[in-house]
């Protein structure tokens, strides 16, 4: 192969890779540019897709579009999308089947006899309080643990499976376990075939527990590009760029709100399958949008009436501050007519 047919491939990857670019929108970059003075340093990037291209898109405190970032546990929301694509390809029957039909070592303990749904819902009874060190199925004793998946079957429950909305990692992990085993394969080879191969998301990386369980929970790495794809695609009801990568009862289940939240989250009203929702009031007008979060203010918002996507990487890893500063940004951009047409 001569050095410009070399050259050509490489330019060709990371054009199917990269999600296309359109005219830039001034009012929106010059909203981005308002958090180029932010107090805080540790806000990654924002790209902003509009009609599934991108209109505006700007990067902080020396992070570049090539630069991966954990998005924590908006990996959640990526988990979702797994299991629905499991559920497309039959290797799951549905939400209703139970822990236990999938991972038989589960039967009798307080997880097995749960169901996918009330996992994706986090609803599973399990004590597991992530706020509180003490409790048996707190995420930083999971971690630590040498055999994460005999752990997690020794957590007790409290509460009846789908009577509580109790957000935890144990429950996410759960999640990821069930795709493996339904699967026959580490969640991050499912995923790299069946979507971040068809999405042109090439770079990216995703942990593993001890067990080399990959972390239903979270610690996905991504660029924010890629995290904007992901975004688009669930936009498109499970499509992208012509191809179906996920179906759009899917989409639509996980988006659907099965839980209130509001009482206990500012920046939420529902909780679907691991992906969020909340009304934002623009110019006196509700704007409903479905978003991916994670700790420090990570964040996918997927806006289907302005048409938009907004991504938005930040480390502010255990500070409300982030979580505040991206839902500033989110209302910024629509407050500017991020989506109008």
């Amino acid at each position: 192969m001569t050095f410009n047919a070399i050259r050509f491939a490489v330019l060709l990857g990371a054009l199917c890779s990269t999600p296309s670019l359109a005219r830039t929108d001034a009012a929106l970059n010059a909203v981005l540019a308002r958090w180029d003075q932010d107090q805080h340093p540790d806000l990654g990037g924002v790209v902003v897709m509009r009609g599934g291209r991108i209109v505006a898109e700007r990067y902080y405190n020396g992070e570049r579009a090539d630069t991966l970032h954990d998005v924590r546990s908006a990996g959640k929301s990526v988990t979702a999308l797994l299991m629905g694509i499991a559920i497309d390809h039959h290797k799951l029957r549905g939400v209703d089947d139970r822990v236990a039909d999938h991972w038989p070592a589960a039967r009798g303990s307080a997880i097995g006899d749960v169901s996918i749904a009330d996992v994706l819902t986090m609803r599973s009874g399990l004590a597991a309080f992530d706020e509180n060190p003490a409790s048996p199925g707190n995420e930083d004793k999971l971690d630590a643990a040498a055999d994460p998946l005999a752990f997690l079957l020794t957590v007790p429950r409290a509460d009846p499976p789908g009577s509580r909305y109790r957000y935890n990692s144990a429950t996410a992990y759960t999640a990821g376990v069930l795709i493996a085993k339904a699967t026959g394969q580490t969640m991050a080879d499912f995923a790299r075939k069946s979507l971040f191969t068809p999405l042109g998301i090439r770079d990216w990386n995703w942990a593993s527990d001890a067990a080399g369980y990959t972390k239903g929970q979270g610690n996905l790495s991504l660029t924010t590009r890629a995290f904007a794809t992901i975004g688009e695609m669930v936009r498109g009801a499970g499509q992208y760029r012509g191809r179906r990568i996920v179906s759009a009862r899917w989409i639509q289940e996980a988006l659907t709100p099965k839980v209130t939240i509001s009482d206990s989250d500012p920046y939420a009203d529902g909780y679907g399958y691991f992906w969020y929702s909340k009304v934002q009031q623009v110019d006196g007008k509700p704007v409903p949008v479905s978003f991916a979060s994670g700790n420090g203010g990570n964040k996918i918002y997927v806006i289907p009436s302005r048409h938009l996507v907004i991504a938005i990487t930040s480390s502010a890893y255990g500070h409300g501050y982030g979580q505040r500063r991206s839902q500033d940004i989110l209302r910024a951009l629509l407050a500017a007519g991020g989506g109008k047409q």
